[in-house]
């Protein structure tokens, strides 16, 4: 767009408050601003007053605007449209965690499960606030409407009902153990109590306490208590995530930092004068402008700290219950987000001295280590919850249809290989991956047990597969008794699998790229030594003159196997460096 086609679609514009888009030819968001006055706003743009926004302008096709009741609205408006459009012309919140939400598929025979990415056409509710809390109610459920949790292909054609029936959380409407009418009206119970009917839950949790109490099984009763006050408080608040202040104490103190097109900002929160929560996040920022005018333009375009946190801000808490008080700083020049937090009784302070000038100075600290030090170990404990992930131990098995079969076990340190603790093991010959990797994990854990191996023990294991590999290497350590975090990242969509859930960061979470890191080299160790074995084994290739270990190497890594350099022709066989047409044809001759 041009200065003129600007102007022109200012003035189709109200003064009223409200959200507007640039967008590019093919529809995309380049950028999301909000206004007072929609109409001043955007005419402003017909002069930008620095080249990066003017090359924004020049890039877009057409001005799509949403009018707004209040200034409030269009600030919240404006967090949501960046989270969901990424727009490049602005600063964006990347490692955002949403909250999870519980969905009733729309199967025919509808599952329930707790989700961060709800399936097209479920039934959805939440946000919540308290997952452990989430899971004791979905639980709660299953356990008295029997609605099943499992996935479409553990559900498809089954002959006899699986282990969730045998112990009472699923009525097994996959093998018609319950009529298909009956398990809709529980699944609609479900929904009932998902939409606010607490008693539809707690009535029969209580009848089934009541009556554990009077056959003086008070272990039990004492855990349906436990179930069905986490039940009674599920739509007291206490589940349901909500925006509005608490009367907590609570304070966030924020520090960020600015380098490039991204920025770390470092929350700390406080109760009671308590330091309780520490997270950083990352944000992606425009570059900066050639000039301290462009740096500092309040659209955060070529953003500056002050632009970073009145994004971050904006952003963060659209969705999340807001402190009783910030302490930032440096003080956002928004005037709508301002406002936005006086109206919600959010004491913004930007201390000069004092006990809350040395917490701003921890926040700015916590910023900085989150940029130089990008080793992802901090950003892994925090997100599994495990005290530390400073020494992980990585584990793959690799093997040819069973044959040459081998484990890996590599060691990374403060998110650095370190080759001194690498280990590797021949495994019995079978075509079975869970029991293969389920003897490497018997192997290693055996040896740290009974202190035959001289490395110390592992913050965290991470076994190179999916849900069959790691609940394989569970029961090996649970065998032997030795206690050490364990986690599986598959190739296929790079989920992080713990023993209860999954995770789903995203592409750029640091946590996530240690982990690829060490997959990645455990599989490399674990498929250049299974090379080595099957190698290395003598095979009928040796009797063949003018055949020596390299160039029988050679072959058996292109072909595969010696049946594979048997079937292969003349031709093909002086494709392999090293194999002449005399050698080709004494190899097709002997073989």
């Amino acid at each position: 767009m041009d200065a003129t086609a600007v102007r022109e679609r200012a003035g189709e514009l109200s003064r009223e408050p409200g959200v507007y888009r640039f967008l590019a030819a093919d529809g995309r968001t380049l950028y999301v601003g909000k206004a007072v006055d929609l109409r001043d706003r955007v005419r402003s743009y017909a002069d930008p007053r620095g080249e990066r926004i003017a090359r924004m302008v020049a890039h877009s096709d057409a001005i799509d605007v949403a009018v707004t009741d209040t200034e409030t609205q269009a600030l919240l408006l404006e967090a949501n449209l960046i989270k969901r459009h990424s727009p490049r012309y602005n600063v964006r919140l990347k490692d955002d965690k949403s909250y999870p939400l519980v969905q009733l598929t729309d199967h025919e025979r509808p599952r329930i499960e707790i989700t961060r990415d709800p399936d097209p056409g479920a039934t959805v509710f939440g946000p919540y606030t308290d997952k452990g809390r989430v899971e004791v109610v979905v639980k709660a459920l299953r356990e008295t409407y029997g609605v099943r949790g499992c996935s479409d292909h553990k559900y498809a054609g089954r002959s006899r009902p699986c282990l969730d029936h045998d112990i009472g959380l699923c009525s097994a409407p996959c093998t018609g153990e319950i009529d298909g009418d009956d398990y809709l009206g529980d699944v609609a119970s479900v929904a009932r109590f998902l939409g606010g009917e607490t008693g539809v839950l707690a009535d029969p949790l209580r009848r089934e306490m009541e009556r554990m109490a009077d056959e003086e099984s008070f272990e039990r009763a004492a855990n349906l208590r436990d179930r069905l006050r986490a039940v009674e408080a599920f739509h007291e608040g206490g589940g349901e995530a909500v925006t509005a202040r608490t009367e907590e104490g609570r304070t966030d103190i924020l520090g960020a930092v600015v380098a490039g097109e991204t920025a770390t900002v470092a929350r700390l929160a406080a109760e009671g004068g308590k330091l309780i929560e520490r997270e950083r996040h990352t944000l992606d920022t425009p570059e900066r402008g050639e000039s301290r005018e462009e740096e500092e333009n309040e659209d955060g375009v070529g953003a500056s700290v002050v632009g970073v946190l009145a994004a971050f801000l904006a952003q963060y808490y659209a969705e999340r219950t807001l402190p009783d008080a910030l302490l930032l700083p440096e003080r956002p020049d928004d005037t709508e987000l301002l406002a936005w937090l006086d109206s919600e009784g959010v004491d913004v302070r930007v201390p000069g001295a004092g006990r809350e000038a040395t917490l701003v100075d921890l926040a700015l600290k916590n910023a900085r280590r989150g940029r130089d030090r990008d080793d992802g170990t901090a950003a892994l404990a925090e997100a599994l919850g495990v005290g530390s992930a400073n020494r992980i131990e990585g584990f793959d098995v690799s093997h040819t249809g069973g044959r040459a079969a081998v484990g890996s076990d590599v060691t990374f340190l403060e998110g650095k290989p370190e080759k001194a603790g690498y280990r590797r093991k021949k495994l019995a010959e079978r075509n079975d991956d869970y029991a293969n990797m389920k003897r490497l994990i018997r192997w290693r854990a055996e040896r740290a047990v009974e202190n035959r191996d001289d490395r110390p023990d592992p913050d965290l294991l991470l076994i190179d597969g999916g849900r069959g590999q790691l609940e394989a290497a569970r029961e090996a350590l649970s065998e032997v008794g030795w206690n050490v975090p364990t986690v599986a990242l598959a190739k296929a969509d790079e989920r992080v699998l713990t023993g209860d859930d999954e995770h789903d960061w995203p592409a750029d979470a640091p946590e996530l790229h240690l982990l690829q890191r060490v997959r990645d080299e455990a599989h490399r160790f674990a498929v250049q030594y299974h090379q080595t074995v099957r190698d290395s084994v003598a095979t009928v290739l040796d009797d063949v003159p003018g055949i020596g270990s390299t160039t029988r190497r050679r072959l058996l890594r292109r072909f595969g196997s010696v049946d594979g350099v048997r079937a292969a022709s003349p031709d093909e066989l002086r494709s392999v460096d090293g194999v002449g047409q005399s050698t080709a044809e004494t190899i097709h001759a002997r073989l």
